[in-house]
């Protein structure tokens, strides 16, 4: 957003290829001040920006790490232990400030991966296959980056659709100093992109690029967010009946997370959309895997009250541990375990196939009546692969419970528990294992939706601050 310390363009093309003659290089303009219009002039430009796109992904505050953090830290799934290395504390004690460097950065990130983002969608190139699933990617990668802006800066659109959401922008202007859009232009504006999305893209190249499907699929939980139930559960369906993804099975789901290679394009098992890293491209001791291995910082550790929610046949429980950490009787989690390993590392998963039965069983639910039946069907589906003791036979409210309370189960560790109670407007109740002024947070509480960063708003003051700060 301090689009006068953003380059144009990073990393998108070789300098060796902007001169052929002693002359031409002397007249060359800084690498700095080439425009995009320069800088993307054919489909291998396309492709190269696109990489530089997805790896503003996995910067350390976006899904590098801080996102799936907060999303259980905040909420009651994991804590930080009392042996720990000083990361993400203010988090943990609700005592998040306007200069947060966790905050801060992810605003900034998120913003640079918005620009790269808009200078693939705005690039002059003619129509072809290529150019358009470079571009359908781009518009799936912008809307993300908007829906998670969105969750972490604003109050849900459940609240107040026409409240302060955070600024639009859709293309580059050094000088611009946009104010802050409503919830509901932001929310129209990810569904958009996703619409584009869905229309551009024709090809799946693996779990580590956007494809129709996984736009589809997060177009599918930005209606739930948004509380339009009937789109949510259309789309959801859509994805299910007609991609061709599978959800893991019971026999599977531990190698499933235990492999740190994201699906090829002959693959479609789970995951619809993941942040990957490899031996080469990840965060070392900065990446999610450390912060929650022993072998690591092993700062993160899981609550007892969500370990108790899974029975003893639940294949799940499997990822969490038993041990002891300073003398203290812990709960390790083990869906990252490729800390150590040399030759690939642990991706960041984005959108699987699970959570798209979660948000169909969901959607149906809500809708009540006759689409109880399907949404009991959809959970069952999904628990049969997870825990085959146990059928669900629950109707109304308690039907919802269930669902949440699978949600929760089947994405722990992934960072959405806490954004989930705040669309619901539930309050954060914790457990003693977290501090004891920050155990019961209502969702009243200004706390719960970050601050705007100083560093943005020294900068541009057209973006109003959010009540509390």
């Amino acid at each position: 957003m301090n689009f006068n310390k953003i380059a144009i363009i990073t990393g998108l093309i070789s300098i060796t290829a902007l001169g052929s003659c002693k002359k031409d290089f002397l007249n060359l303009k800084p690498y700095d001040s080439v425009t995009a219009s320069e800088a993307l002039k054919t489909e291998s430009d396309l492709l190269v920006a696109s990489r530089g796109m997805y790896s503003g992904l996995r910067n350390v505050d976006i899904y590098g790490r801080t996102i799936p953090v907060i999303g259980d830290l905040m909420a009651d799934n994991i804590y930080i232990s009392g042996k720990n290395s000083g990361r993400y504390t203010a988090q943990s004690n609700y005592s998040v400030t306007v200069t947060n460097a966790e905050i801060s950065n992810n605003w900034t990130a998120s913003y640079n991966v918005i620009l790269r983002a808009n200078n693939i969608i705005n690039s002059t190139l003619p129509s072809s296959v290529n150019v358009d699933q470079y571009k359908g990617e781009a518009y799936a990668v912008r809307a993300l980056t908007y829906f998670n802006l969105v969750r972490v800066f604003a109050k849900p659109y459940s609240d107040d659709p026409s409240g302060p959401g955070v600024p639009l922008v859709l293309k580059y202007d050094r000088d611009s100093k946009p104010s802050r859009n409503t919830v509901a232009e932001v929310y129209t504006q990810i569904l958009a992109d996703l619409d584009q999305a869905y229309t551009l893209m024709t090809k799946y190249s693996g779990s580590s690029a956007f494809s129709k499907f996984a736009a589809r699929g997060l177009a599918a939980k930005v209606n739930l967010y948004k509380g339009d139930n009937t789109k949510a559960l259309a789309l959801a369906n859509e994805v299910i009946s007609t991609s061709g993804f599978t959800v893991t099975s019971t026999a599977n789901y531990a190698a499933y997370w235990g492999s740190p290679t994201p699906n090829s394009s002959a693959n479609k098992l789970e995951t619809l959309f993941e942040v990957s890293s490899d031996n080469i491209a990840n965060l070392g001791t900065d990446a999610l895997a450390y912060i929650y291995s022993q072998a690591g910082y092993g700062d993160m550790l899981a609550s007892p009250v969500l370990n108790g929610l899974y029975s003893a046949t639940d294949v799940r429980k499997g990822l969490i541990i038993p041990g002891t950490r300073a003398n203290v009787a812990s709960l390790f989690v083990n869906k990252y375990p490729n800390t150590q390993n040399a030759s690939d590392k642990d991706d960041t998963k984005v959108l699987r196939m699970s959570e798209v039965y979660l948000i169909a069983a969901e959607a149906a639910a809500r809708l009540g009546g006759t689409n109880e039946v399907e949404a009991l069907s959809k959970l069952n589906y999904l628990v049969s692969r997870r825990d085959p003791s146990l059928i669900y036979v629950s109707t109304g409210a308690q039907l919802i419970n269930d669902i949440l309370t699978e949600r929760r189960k089947e994405l722990a560790f992934e960072g959405d528990r806490y954004f989930d109670l705040t669309r619901l407007k539930l309050d954060v109740v914790r457990s003693t294992n977290y501090p004891a002024t920050a155990r019961t947070i209502p969702y009243t509480d200004s706390r719960r939706i970050a601050p705007i960063p100083q560093v943005e708003r020294d900068v541009n003051p057209a973006v109003v601050q959010n009540a509390g700060y």
